[in-house]
C-alpha cells in the first residue's frame, strides 16, 4: 500500500484535530458577610381590679389586686411605671360624676411602696411571661356619700 504524503498529512491533522489540549478552568472569589440584627421585645397585658362593694359612709380600708403580665426577650431589662389614671388630682382618683373615691397602688403586699410614675418597678425578661401583682387601696377615712359604679383607668407601661 502506498500512501501519499499528503494523504499521511492530512490523517495526521484530522488525528489532532480529535484530540483537544487539556485546559485548565479559571476561577475567582468572593467573601460576603451574613449578619442578622436580633432585637428585644416586651410585651405587657393587665388584668382589671376591681375592689370589694362598700356603702356609703366614711371608708375603711378596702383592698383588691390586679395582675400585670410581662413577656420579654431573654436578659432583656425592662421598668414599669404606672400612669396617674384619668381623674388624677392630687392623687388617684375613681369618679362618679363628680363624686370621687380616692385610691392607691402599691407594688408590695403590706401596701407601704407605691406604684407611680416615677416609684418604678424592675425586672429582667426571661423569654417567658412573668408575672407581677398590683396592690390596690381604697384608704380609710374617706366621706362616700353617692350612690353608683366608680371608675377610673390606669395605663401600665414597660420600657426596655
Amino acid at each position: 500500500m502506498r500512501y501519499s504524503l499528503r494523504a499521511i498529512a492530512g490523517a495526521i491533522t484530522i488525528s489532532l484535530l480529535g484530540i483537544a489540549p487539556a485546559t485548565q478552568a479559571a476561577s475567582n472569589s468572593a467573601n460576603f458577610d451574613v449578619s442578622i440584627q436580633v432585637n428585644a421585645t416586651c410585651a405587657i397585658s393587665a388584668g382589671n381590679m376591681t375592689f370589694s362593694s362598700i356603702t356609703t359612709g366614711t371608708t375603711s380600708n378596702t383592698d383588691a389586686t390586679s395582675t400585670l403580665t410581662v413577656n420579654c426577650s431573654n436578659g432583656t431589662p425592662y421598668t414599669i411605671s404606672m400612669g396617674n389614671g384619668n381623674n388624677y388630682s392630687g392623687g388617684r382618683r375613681m369618679t362618679n360624676g363628680t363624686a370621687n373615691i380616692n385610691y392607691y397602688l402599691y407594688s408590695d403586699s403590706s401596701r407601704s411602696t407605691p406604684w407611680t410614675q416615677t416609684a418604678t418597678q424592675t425586672g429582667t425578661g426571661n423569654g417567658s411571661d412573668q408575672s407581677l401583682t398590683i396592690y390596690g387601696r381604697v384608704p380609710s377615712g374617706q366621706s362616700v356619700t353617692n350612690t353608683g359604679a366608680y371608675a377610673d383607668t390606669i395605663v401600665a407601661t414597660i420600657t426596655y
